[in-house]
């Protein structure tokens, strides 16, 4: 993905499009239903810059009443970030990216929250902080274990009796507090 790829991936609407199509093929329709929010000139002209850079791909189409019903997912490879791209990219440009990435965090958050039936005390819900003390191989054996611990579940289709989780991870080095912190 080159900088201007990742700044196209990192805009509010278009990573929660990325997100929608990154589980499972997603149509139009299922696109603007999740986010009622987005308003369908917006939803369309960011699904066609998505799909014009080739992060989304268009997987079938079908006609219904006279229009065409188009459902995509997010091309292999294309929705990450990888170790070049963050290379490429200035710290004001990393800053704009978190800052993006959060606010999308943050918005589905309270999305969640908003709903009727949300109960943060019994449903699956936690956000935590934790210090770890690695080097740089621990790191590395760190994230390939949580690979791998979650490989067998991205893999799960949808069913009626599966309800869809959002999990969310930041990694980074910490940096002692400034004084004016």
């Amino acid at each position: 993905m080159t900088a201007s790829r990742s700044d196209l991936v990192l805009h509010p609407v278009r990573l929660r499009i990325v997100i929608e199509c990154s589980s499972r093929a997603t149509t139009t329709r299922e696109l603007a239903d999740r986010m009622p929010d987005v308003s369908q000139a917006t939803l369309y002209r960011n699904i066609s810059a998505l799909v014009d850079a080739g992060v989304l791909q268009v997987v079938s189409e079908r006609r219904i009443r006279g229009g065409v019903e188009r459902t995509f997912r997010v091309a292999d490879g294309a929705g990450l970030l990888d170790s070049a791209d963050a290379a490429a990219m200035s710290p004001d440009e990393h800053r704009r990216g978190f800052a993006i990435f959060a606010g999308a965090l943050i918005g589905a958050f309270s999305r969640y929250l908003d709903r009727p039936d949300a109960r943060p005390g019994e449903d699956p819900v936690g956000y935590r902080q934790v210090a770890l003390w690695l080097n740089d191989d621990e790191v590395r054996k760190m994230t390939t274990a949580l690979s791998s611990a979650l490989a067998p579940f991205l893999e799960n289709p949808e069913a009626p009796d599966r309800q869809r989780i959002l999990l969310s991870t930041i990694v980074m080095p910490d940096a002692p507090a400034s004084p004016l912190d």
